[in-house]
């Protein structure tokens, strides 16, 4: 292939610059106009949330959320491992310590039984976390009931970190909408795009409400500037507003062709010994975002860093699952709650995430097969 198969591009519907044109039209090109308003207001009824507010990228909904929450210097943070460092760099910038969660191996998510392990160890310290941040990983779904049930025990919110499961259902309801507060992410590689971007949901209005005062330097209600509390420069802009627009009339259709993209990983290598796809809870939807599998490399010969390579050298962009937050060198020193074995780390060193880009072609994704039959 001369052209490089990529693992998620940005794909655009076509009606995006239709309302981008309308900030330009109306000179509405700060973070303010219809284009957030109606964004905002799409997002809130595809989830089902009562209240939205759109912010600059999805950690900047982690972070307000947060210090919502009353997180604060040397309160505890209990997060996903398994995940992008977005989910945990919110709980630094308000001082707190973050104590990583372990998942398990049928939804690759938080793992309840590690989570009750970390509860009862901090109970034990006499020193609750503040809230707990429950990743939803590559559009699946954690065991939100199990995760919840243990939450609400110990009467400590939770942050649902939803940023790449925009579209996936967990028995019926909509990723993001279990916590007291939901992160949306709408970076360029997400299942859609508003170039840079993300939203916070709830519903609770009145802390949305506060969401926004917060995302827009927390302005005290008064003629002059007059500022009472911290606040933060995170308002969406309204010409990417307008984009996420005209993306949230292809969502649905970009989940089902992810799931497409699945399912033609899922019947060419699904079936071989070493390969496992990744697993999709009952009841549950996964969108799909990327397609994920591990590799058993005693079984197969290769390992997955193996793989990833030699797609490389064909011109085709895959990459390792997420590298666990409990192995990175900026929390060497943090508490880590594993199940019997490090199910996080198994996953990052044995994970394939391959490409699962809207606008490869079959033939495109019959070549990414082709590559990885012929080096096993």
């Amino acid at each position: 292939m001369t052209e490089r198969i990529l693992l998620s591009s940005p794909h655009m519907g076509g009606t995006e610059e239709k309302y981008v044109q309308e900030a330009f039209d109306t000179n509405w090109i700060a973070p303010l106009g219809n284009n957030v308003n109606e964004f905002e207001k799409q997002v809130k009824e595809f989830t089902g949330s009562k209240a939205a507010c759109a912010l600059s990228s999805g950690t900047a909904g982690i972070h307000i959320a947060l210090d919502l929450l009353g997180v604060q210097k040397d309160d505890v943070v209990f997060c996903s491992s398994l995940t992008f460092i977005a989910s945990a760099n919110p709980i630094l910038y308000l001082g707190a310590k973050p104590v990583f969660i372990d998942s398990d191996l049928e939804s690759w998510n938080m793992s309840p039984i590690a989570l009750e392990k970390a509860f009862k160890a901090y109970e034990e310290k006499g020193k609750m976390p503040k809230a707990v941040v429950i990743v939803n990983l590559y559009g699946q779904s954690a065991k939100m009931d199990e995760l919840m049930a243990i939450c609400d025990k110990y009467n400590v919110p939770v942050v649902e970190d939803a940023a790449e499961s925009l579209g996936a259902l967990y028995k019926g309801k909509m990723s993001g909408t279990f916590g007291k507060f939901g992160i949306f992410s709408f970076n360029g590689n997400k299942i859609i795009t508003t170039s840079g971007g993300g939203m916070i949901v709830s519903d609770d209005e009145e802390m949305i409400q506060k969401a926004l005062k917060k995302a827009t330097q927390a302005r005290d209600q008064a003629v002059h500037y007059q500022h009472s509390e911290v606040g933060y420069n995170y308002r969406l802009s309204n010409i990417s507003a307008g984009i996420g627009r005209g993306q949230m009339e292809v969502l649905e259709q970009r989940v089902n062709e992810k799931r497409e993209i699945f399912n033609r990983y899922d019947e060419a290598l699904g079936a071989i010994d070493g390969i496992e796809m990744m697993p999709e809870l009952a009841d549950t939807y996964h969108n799909r975002w990327l397609s994920t599998l591990t590799v058993d490399s005693e079984k197969m010969g290769v390992t997955a860093l193996e793989v990833v390579e030699h797609l490389a050298e064909n011109n085709i962009e895959a990459r390792p699952v997420w590298k666990p937050m409990h192995m990175q060198p900026l929390f060497a020193e943090c508490d880590y709650f594993c199940e019997e074995e490090d199910n996080s780390k198994y996953l990052y060193e044995n994970g394939i995430c391959l490409p699962s880009d809207t606008k490869m072609t079959m033939e495109q994704q019959l070549f990414v097969i082709k590559k990885i039959k012929e080096l096993i």
